[in-house]
């Protein structure tokens, strides 16, 4: 089965998977193919007004858990 999502190419779920939704070059290509999934997948999210604060909420746990993992290898690369 074929995942819908383009964030299953970071799931590893299949090679086909990364060849049928295209590769992320960028953080900030990553950040908008998330932000564009969760409001395809999750309508009901979105305000009347076009916000999504829970896609919001999505986007600042991940750049905080990428800061995170950033942190760890420079420390791990200084040691």
């Amino acid at each position: 089965m074929k995942p819908t999502s383009s964030l299953s190419t970071f799931t590893s779920e299949s090679t086909d998977a990364v060849n049928s939704v295209g590769e992320v070059h960028s953080y900030r290509e990553l950040q908008q193919r998330i932000h564009e999934d969760l409001r395809v997948q999750h309508p009901e999210w979105i305000e009347p007004n076009g916000d999504c604060p829970t896609c919001e909420s999505y986007e600042r746990r991940l750049a905080e858990s990428i800061a995170i993992f950033q942190s760890a290898k420079g420390t791990l690369a200084a040691a």
